[in-house]
């Protein structure tokens, strides 16, 4: 089985950051290190069968194919392949308006 390389880009790296600093104020340093941890191991799931995933709703409706999403509820992790390589481009929370948040992120 092929693996291919994941880098995640500046963005997803600042949403991990951003998300870690979030829990560990609101709730504590232990939940904020295991959630930090359970989402670097999805993105870096994408190595094996990275078509794994669909392609997200909100980029589908207006034709967009080239992002594809895993859920680790609440939140949404967007990724593109290219060859070898899975690029993670942002870690987002599902309950917030992905509509314009893709919309700033992906499709700038």
């Amino acid at each position: 089985m092929n693996h291919h390389k994941v880098q995640l880009d500046t963005g997803a790296k600042e949403d991990l950051f951003e998300i870690y600093r979030y829990v560990a104020l609101n709730d504590s340093i232990e939940q904020a290190d295991r959630l930090f941890g359970a989402l670097k191991r999805a993105c870096y799931s994408r190595h094996t069968l990275p078509l794994r995933g669909h392609i997200p709703p909100e980029l589908q409706e207006i034709g967009v194919s080239q992002f594809r999403e895993i859920r680790f509820k609440p939140y949404r992790i967007f990724f593109s392949i290219d060859h070898m390589t899975v690029t993670i481009h942002c870690v987002l929370d599902g309950r917030r308006d992905m509509q314009s948040l893709l919309q700033d992120r992906l499709l700038r």
